[in-house]
């Protein structure tokens, strides 16, 4: 979850990429970089850690033994085409990581990026952020997960370059990934949420 106010330091309203990535070594909480600001991300909720795990769990099963991998919200991911730096919470990587120009320690170039939402963070992720993640030349789908009810948004590329969005709402349907070939029922995303 995300709190989308910019972060003030010394009366210092605007940072370089090397400030940034300078500050975020010595804090404890992880933040956000676009455009000169810093925001802070807030922690996130019992059933939102839940849902990472029981997706996260069954991605990495799926994926065993193939070159993409799934990584979790440790991982920071570097935009280059608009400067963001954050931090998905789960990114699929293909092929070797491929660090940031600008750090060694953040990855670029995801093929897949998932985010679970929260009421505070769901305007963003559905738009600024998806905004954002779209100049990633890699990506090639974005899942935006509820995490206050049954509803999975899976945008993705088609042959037409163009994104298209397909919806899950209920407990009985199979999300599917195409891009990494996985499909996951819907109830063992949410198992364990009481939704």
């Amino acid at each position: 979850m995300e709190v989308r106010d910019p972060i003030v330091l010394y009366n210092k309203t605007s940072f370089t990429i090397a400030e940034y990535l300078e500050f975020e070594k010595e804090s404890e909480q992880k933040h956000e970089f676009y455009q000169g600001e810093i925001f802070a991300m807030a922690g996130a909720g019992a059933r939102h850690n839940v849902i990472f795990s029981n997706l996260f769990v069954a991605i990495g099963i799926a994926l065993k033994g193939k070159s993409c991998k799934p990584y979790g919200s440790d991982l920071r991911i570097h935009v280059a085409q608009n400067s963001l730096f954050t931090y998905p919470d789960i990114s699929i990587i293909c092929g070797e990581i491929v660090p940031s120009v600008e750090d060694k320690d953040t990855a670029t170039l995801p093929s897949v990026l998932i985010e679970i939402l929260s009421p505070s963070t769901h305007n963003y992720d559905r738009g600024g952020k998806f905004k954002l993640y779209r100049d990633i030349p890699t990506l090639k789908e974005y899942v935006l997960i509820e995490s206050e009810s049954i509803r999975i948004e899976s945008f993705r590329l088609n042959q037409h370059n163009h994104w298209e969005l397909e919806e899950y709402k209920s407990l009985t349907e199979t999300f599917q990934m195409p891009s990494m070939n996985i499909s996951i029922p819907v109830i063992d995303i949410y198992e364990r949420t009481k939704l």
